[in-house]
C-alpha cells in the first residue's frame, strides 16, 4: 500500500540527489534504509565505519555495499567525529545517525570548534511526522526528543521548524497547534501563555508561513467534533497539520503512544544545524530510518 510518506519519494524524482554521510554506519537497519535510498535515487551514500563489519552486514543482506563510499573509522565516536568532518568539507549535504548512541552522534554535531552548528545561538530541534490511521492527513509534531522543556524562544524556533517541514511537504499554509492541557486562557499554565504569545505573534506576521493558534488541548486541535461541542471557532482546531508541545514528556509521550498503538509510521529530523541530521533510535526500522533519509532530502539545501 502506497502511504503518504511514500509519496517523498515520488517528490524526490525530481530533485537532485543529496549526499548522505552516516556515521557509524555498522547496523543492518541503516545499510538497509541507506540502500534503500539510493536504489530509489535519492541519495548517494558515504558510510562511516568499520569496513570489515559493513561488508559482513551487506553480505548477509545481500546488499552490493560497492554501491556506497566507506570511509575507515572503528571507533563510534571517532566515526561521528569524522561524518561531522565530512560533512563540513562539502562531502555532503545530510548527516544520518548508525549504531553510535545520540549522546555522542550529538556531541560530535554540537562540538563549538568542529561540529556543525552555524551560530552560538542556533537551536537544535526534533521534528517528527507522523502518518496514522486515525488522522486524514500527515501530523508534523516537535519537539518529542532534545528540548526537555522550551523556553519561548525556543518555541519560536519549534513553531518555525515545523512550518519549514510542512512547506517541504508541499502544504505553504499549515495549521500549526499550540497544545496546552486546555484551550482556556489559563495564566496558571506556562504553556497556556507561551501559546497566547505566538498566536499574537503569528498574527501579526512575526510568525509567518502558516495558521498558528494556541493554547489548544489535543482533542480540539485534531477532532472537529470536540470544537463544535466546545463552540471552539478557530482557523486550526479540529483540523492541525503540525503541533507543538510545551514540553518533551508530552510530545514523547504522543510520539510513542503513536508507533506503539496506533501502527504510526514515521520519518524524523533535527533542525537547527547546518544540515538536516536524522536522529532515529538504534532500534528503529528500517522502514522508520528510511522515510526519516527520504524527510531529510526533502529539507535540505
Amino acid at each position: 500500500m502506497i502511504t503518504k510518506l511514500d509519496q517523498m519519494f515520488d517528490a524526490l524524482k525530481s530533485k537532485p540527489k543529496r549526499r548522505l554521510v552516516a556515521a557509524f554506519a555498522n547496523d543492518s537497519h541503516t545499510i538497509g534504509a541507506i540502500s534503500g535510498a539510493v536504489d530509489k535515487g535519492i541519495v548517494e551514500a558515504t558510510l562511516v565505519g568499520d569496513i570489515d563489519t559493513i561488508k559482513k552486514v551487506c553480505a548477509a543482506e545481500k546488499i552490493d555495499f560497492t554501491k556506497f563510499k566507506l570511509v575507515q573509522e572503528a571507533d563510534e565516536m571517532k566515526a561521528a567525529e569524522k561524518a561531522v568532518e565530512l560533512i563540513n568539507a562539502g562531502e555532503g549535504n545530510l548527516l544520518m545517525k548508525g549504531l553510535v548512541t545520540s549522546d555522542k552522534y550529538m556531541r560530535a554535531i554540537l562540538n563549538k570548534e568542529k561540529g556543525l552548528m552555524p551560530n552560538s545561538n542556533a537551536i537544535l530541534s526534533h521534528v517528527t511526522v507522523i502518518e496514522t490511521p486515525n488522522y486524514p492527513k500527515l501530523l508534523i509534531v516537535s519537539d518529542v526528543a532534545i528540548i526537555p522543556a522550551p523556553d519561548l524562544k525556543q518555541k519560536i524556533a519549534i513553531t518555525n521548524y515545523v512550518i519549514q517541514t510542512a512547506h517541504a511537504l508541499g502544504n505553504m499554509n499549515p495549521k500549526v497547534a499550540l497544545i496546552a492541557a486546555t484551550e482556556q486562557m489559563s495564566l496558571g499554565m506556562p504553556a497556556c501563555v507561551d501559546a497566547a504569545i505566538l498566536s499574537k505573534m503569528a498574527d501579526r506576521g512575526q510568525i509567518k508561513g502558516a495558521l498558528v493558534d494556541g493554547p489548544l488541548a489535543l482533542d480540539v486541535a485534531v477532532d472537529k467534533e470536540s470544537c463544535e461541542i466546545k463552540k471552539l471557532k478557530s482557523p486550526v482546531a479540529g483540523d492541525a497539520d503540525c503541533m507543538v508541545f510545551p514540553n518533551i514528556e508530552s510530545g514523547n509521550v504522543f510520539f510513542k503512544t503513536n508507533t506503539k498503538l496506533c501502527n504510526a509510521e514515521l520519518g524524523a529530523v533535527v533542525f537547527g544545524a547546518k544540515v538536516p541530521a536524522v536522529l532515529t533510535s538504534r532500534g528503529d526500522s528500517e522502514k522508520t530510518k528510511l522515510y526519516s533519509i527520504a524527510l531529510a532530502a526533502m529539507i535540505a539545501k
